[in-house]
């Protein structure tokens, strides 16, 4: 399996595509009622490939005025993996319908909120490829 191929097929169309900007205002609107109340905005990021793995990943971005360090960033692996909204066995489909013959994505995970800057937050969904 080529990496540099599965590296270029991540462009950010198709990340947009995947997960729509409108997606963080509908899982608001699930979770309060009010897609204001969010101190986010999620975006979907490529964070690479080893061949045998390949990781995607959920960035949490600060709105303006809000503080995403004091939400509690933390918990929300747990949260993402199974609302229907964010819907990551859903991206993860749609990750594996991009590889086409390149891989095949055999299983999935989130893993541990990680803080890259104060203002943006990512959460990791780990592929394993086959």
């Amino acid at each position: 399996m080529d990496t540099n191929t599965i590296d270029l097929l991540f462009t950010p169309e198709a990340l947009l595509q995947f997960f729509p900007k409108e997606r963080t205002d509908d899982f608001f609107e699930a979770l309060f009622g009010d897609a204001n109340e969010g101190a986010y905005d999620i975006k979907l990021g490529y964070g690479g490939t080893n061949g045998q793995a390949l990781t995607m990943e959920l960035q949490l971005h600060e709105r303006p005025g809000c503080c995403l360090a004091c939400n509690l960033t933390q918990g929300l692996p747990q949260v993402f993996s199974r609302h229907p909204v964010i819907n990551v066995a859903g991206i993860v489909a749609e990750v594996d319908k991009l590889l086409g013959d390149n891989a095949t994505c055999s299983e999935w995970s989130l893993g541990y909120t990680e803080q890259r800057r104060r203002e943006m937050h990512i959460i990791p969904i780990n592929i394993t490829l086959a």
